[in-house]
């Protein structure tokens, strides 16, 4: 398992949602408060245009191989007669997007967010992270993740599209192509580079409702996006909102695990066997400490220090080494910001930031 997390610890990002509509407020937002791990902002305040999901679609869009407009849940055009040939177009993308030269280039640009459709993003990219006193260590990104968006396309007939592998292998590689073009573009600037995968989807793994849902479906998903970032030479994490099967996350090739440690911390005792082994190879488990819901308002930075010392000991006392939990830590808020209201976005971005303070001056 390839780790090279080291630049991580210690340090603070977020998620990506923010209730903001302008994309220079939001990005004063974060670059005020994250210093040393700005993300790019997401704007879903936007309208559906920059939405969990269809974010992400718009190159199927352009081939005609998925319909947004039509109805509330997106679908892919699959019983078509020229669905072959969209097909055929798309995996000449993606097989070009593999090789060299002006092809490569051209294919990845055609999976590269529309302008209108990432506002905070090609903000982000205007920025000079680079130069000046308060330089970042790392530049964060983020994509849906592939099981997410899996149940969240339909086919045309009906059903979610993951139970199909031929529609999943056309979302995952999409997405592929999305999270590499994405981390080419931030890396102009030098840095390294941290994608995340959001996947709250991952709580349905498990559930008598999802009791068709293959582990080895799932894996392979993630490990084919992981693969292409560090492809990139970009490094890879993954973020779940709730309390999941973290032993899918601790034996991937993943840098990061990021869990909300404010509400579903419990979720991550019944895990510390992986969870040891993760650290162990050198991956980051990040904490979602700060919480994105009312609850901010009656927390500050010592609650929440205690919060984080009592997770320690408990974690400590199942067997999961100390000093490994103390040092392979990143810092976020326990979800996205864009259900919140923009005096609670400020708190959720300042508590993360003293807290990353806090604990730094600890060590």
């Amino acid at each position: 398992m390839r780790q090279k997390a080291e630049y991580l610890y210690g340090l603070a990002t977020a998620i990506g949602s923010v209730p903001h509509q302008e994309a220079e407020e939001a990005l004063r937002l974060v670059k005020e408060n994250l210093v040393y791990g700005p993300h790019w902002p997401q704007l879903p305040a936007r309208g559906k245009v920059e939405s969990f999901v269809r974010q992400y679609l718009h190159p199927l869009v352009k081939l005609g191989m998925v319909e947004t407009e039509q109805g509330e849940t997106p679908f892919f055009c699959d019983q078509g007669g020229s669905w072959l040939e969209k097909s055929e177009q798309f995996y000449s993308y993606y097989l070009d997007a593999a090789g060299e030269g002006s092809q490569k280039e051209q294919a990845l640009s055609f999976f590269a967010f529309p302008e209108d459709a990432a506002k905070g993003f090609y903000r982000f990219l205007e920025e000079d992270w680079k130069g000046g006193d308060r330089r970042p260590v790392f530049l964060k990104g983020q994509i849906s993740g592939p099981l997410s968006m899996g149940l969240q396309v339909n086919a045309e007939e009906g059903g979610a599209a993951f139970y199909q592998e031929g529609l999943r292998d056309i979302l995952v590689k999409a997405l592929e192509l999305i999270a590499r073009a994405q981390a080419r573009a931030m890396q102009q600037f030098s840095l390294p580079v941290l994608i995340f995968m959001d996947e709250p989807a991952l709580m349905a793994y498990g559930q008598s409702t999802y009791v068709s849902l293959s582990r080895p479906d799932i894996v392979q998903s993630f490990e084919q996006v992981v693969h292409a970032l560090q492809a990139e030479g970009a490094s890879s994490g993954v973020h779940c909102c709730s309390g999941v099967d973290w032993s899918i996350l601790f034996e991937l090739p993943l840098d990061v695990v990021n869990f909300d440690a404010y509400d579903f911390f419990d979720s991550m005792l019944v895990y510390t066997e992986e969870l040891t082994r993760f650290l162990e190879r050198g991956g980051c488990l990040s904490w979602g400490l700060v919480p994105t819901s009312e609850a901010v308002e009656k927390e500050e930075v010592d609650s929440l220090l205690r919060r984080f010392e009592n997770g320690v000991e408990r974690l400590t006392r199942r067997g999961v080494p100390e000093d490994l939990l103390r040092r392979q830590l990143l810092l976020t808020p326990s979800c996205g910001a864009g259900t919140l209201s923009a005096a609670q976005t400020e708190k959720v971005y300042r508590l993360t930031c003293q807290l990353q303070e806090a604990l730094a001056e600890g060590r």
